[in-house]
């Protein structure tokens, strides 16, 4: 059984439906819960759970920002040009304007995070299998 199926629960916040309105720009099976949409906050904020494997492609924020706060599981992260770092609850990432990247879970475990997203997301290539799967041996 994958580890930290607990996430999958959504012990703090609800994991949310399946992710069909992203599922183009993820490889593997995501869960999105929106906890704040309001059109006079120019935020959102969701909660996001991926099955093991699970990851965005890459992407870069347009004229904003992305600020993840890992609640459970474990994950990567990795802008481009840089090595992948691993994620675990309690974590925080800022990721600037501009800034070419992705995340997701490990290869064994759940993963989940809230995203605090400004401006527009510009979405890209899929991380590629290699790339990806080459993340085992650290």
């Amino acid at each position: 059984m994958a580890k930290y199926e607990e996430v999958k629960a959504g012990v703090i916040f609800p994991a949310g439906e399946k992710n069909e309105a992203f599922a183009q720009y993820f490889t593997g099976q995501s869960y999105l819960k929106t906890l704040v949409a309001d059109s006079k906050v120019n935020v959102g904020v969701g909660n996001v759970t991926f099955e093991p494997r699970c990851r965005n492609n890459w992407h870069i924020h347009r004229d904003g920002f992305q600020i993840l706060l890992v609640t459970g599981g474990e994950g990567w992260y990795q802008e481009e040009g840089k090595p992948a770092q691993s994620l675990k609850a309690g974590d925080v990432i800022v990721t600037h304007d501009g800034v070419k990247h992705w995340h997701g879970a490990t290869h064994d475990s759940w993963f989940e995070h809230i995203a605090i997203t400004a401006g527009t997301p510009e979405w890209l290539e899929p991380v590629a299998d290699e790339d990806y799967d080459s993340l085992l041996a650290n």
